[in-house]
């Protein structure tokens, strides 16, 4: 119950049942097949519940899209935990058009398949273990939004990331900021990616806090250049 009661710190009233379906699939101690499960059920009341309250795909793309003021068009871009595809949506806004996306859901890429926005949907994890239908060096860049939480993505799959994505590409990661404190996976995910600059896998671009990612908190934008 602790990270519920973090978690629901300021969380304004109408928001509370949303918030509280959104915490099913992050609650403590949560196993990744369960956490699909959950997201399966939710599928097509998933993007219903989070209208308004989730500036996550907004965020992600705007911070991508600043390091891309030209090349849009030709870079190729990995959605990961795309779910329905509203990261997807909104790189195709700012002139993305070629953009896979990778997800454990099923039910939420059926969803996101609807959109025609992406040119190949990948029904897998990401895990520290190679992904078998991505060869290295395929991505201009990876956009996390959303895919940041308990039972979620582990910091392992930091290299898992740094080896799809090409020499001088992006990987941008935004996230829950009170995450860093209260999630036990993520009290060593800072570490985790200096080590990995210690050792010249890459290099940290920005590191910045922003307002309003979900449910009124804050959110935190990580974007890495790989080496």
């Amino acid at each position: 119950m602790a990270h519920y009661e973090k978690g629901m710190k300021d969380v304004p009233g109408e928001d509370i049942h949303a918030y509280n379906t959104n915490y099913s699939a992050h609650r403590e101690g949560i196993a990744p097949e369960e956490m699909v499960e959950i997201y399966n059920k939710w599928g097509e009341n998933y993007e219903k519940d989070f209208a308004g309250r989730y500036n996550g795909p907004v965020i992600a793309a705007t911070s991508l899209a600043e390091h891309f003021e030209k090349g849009r068009r030709d870079a190729y871009v990995l959605d990961v935990a795309a779910g329905t595809g509203m990261v997807g949506e909104q790189l195709h806004h700012r002139g993305f058009t070629a953009i896979d996306g990778l997800d454990p859901s099923k039910t939420l890429l059926n969803i996101a398949e609807r959109k025609n926005i992406y040119g190949r949907l990948i029904n897998s994890f990401i895990t520290s273990e190679p992904t078998a239908s991505i060869e290295e060096d395929t991505y201009d860049a990876i956009v996390i939004s959303g895919g940041m939480g308990e039972g979620h993505i582990k910091c392992s799959a930091l290299n898992e990331m740094i080896r799809i994505v090409k020499k001088g590409g992006l990987i941008c990661i935004v996230m829950r900021e009170e995450y860093l404190d209260y999630v036990e996976e993520y009290k060593n995910l800072e570490p985790y990616m200096k080590q990995l600059e210690i050792e010249g896998k890459w290099e940290k671009m920005e590191r910045k806090v922003v307002p309003n990612y979900s449910f009124q908190k804050n959110g935190i934008v990580f974007t890495y250049k790989v080496l």
